[in-house]
């Protein structure tokens, strides 16, 4: 029988804008090497897997390169497969991920996920990453990923990544992302993995886990809006609460097909 393949795009309430992601419903578990294979195909940042077992959805994160241990858009991208498409009729999805339990509500067309909240630490920024930008940060912090503060938003546009220099860095599975203050928004950022088949990831929501906490500490806010200002772009509502963050976006179907494997 051959798998449905569903193409979304995450983030965003426009086809080709935001995060592409690919979701492919199972019946049971493939071996991790044919998932991989899987996601090289769809040639896409991340791949999302699941299972429905009825109480929960066990979810996986593929890259191209590697399992993920947690994925914001393909984590949103899974829930709007399963209720715009499969018919998925409560209003709360439970995903049993790598990450634990993660819940995303869904009402009037937006995706609230509940996830970690990260928050980074105050960290030097390592020689091979200095050396690799264009600008060099006013500040540098870390969690999973390296977080670089700049001081505007025409700086974060302009950061441009050496990428001979880049891909020496092993960050598995983190990367580094770049925010500022927004114009008219929160903040904004871009996110860039080394090593990476998709150098600049289009929007982040697990890098939000970090930026959530972070900007509602510096601006005195727990409801905030952002942008990812890559060029596709995307909007993230986001909403800080203690040990866990909401980060909540729209999306739109692009694609449906089937693939066929041995």
């Amino acid at each position: 029988m051959p798998l449905e393949l569903y193409q979304i795009d995450s983030f965003t309430a426009e086809i080709f804008h935001g995060n592409p992601a690919c979701v492919v419903p199972l019946k049971e578990w493939l071996p991790d090497e044919v998932l991989l294979k899987i996601t090289r195909e769809n040639a896409v940042a991340e791949t999302a897997f699941f299972i429905d077992k009825g109480d929960s959805i066990h979810l996986k994160w593929f890259t191209p390169e590697i399992e993920m241990d947690l994925c914001g858009h393909a984590t949103l991208a899974a829930a709007h497969c399963l209720v715009s498409i499969l018919n998925y009729k409560k209003d709360t999805i439970v995903f049993d991920t790598k990450s634990g339990a993660l819940t995303v509500e869904v009402k009037d067309g937006m995706y609230y996920m509940d996830f970690p909240s990260r928050m980074p630490e105050v960290s030097t920024l390592p020689d091979l990453i200095a050396k690799s930008l264009n600008i060099q940060p006013k500040a540098v912090f870390k969690s999973r990923d390296y977080v670089l503060v700049y001081d505007s938003e025409e700086e974060i546009k302009k950061i441009q990544i050496e990428r001979s220099i880049f891909d020496l860095i092993n960050l598995d599975p983190g990367g580094v992302v770049v925010t500022s203050v927004g114009s008219d928004c929160d903040f904004v950022s871009r996110y860039f993995t080394p090593q990476s088949t998709i150098l600049e990831d289009p929007v982040t929501g697990s890098a939000h886990c970090s930026l959530i906490p972070f900007w509602s500490s510096k601006l005195g806010k727990e409801t905030l809006f952002a942008r990812q200002i890559s060029e596709r772009g995307g909007e993230l509502y986001c909403q800080n609460k203690e040990k866990r963050v909401i980060v909540a976006g729209k999306a739109r179907t692009y694609a449906k097909a089937q693939i066929y494997i041995d």
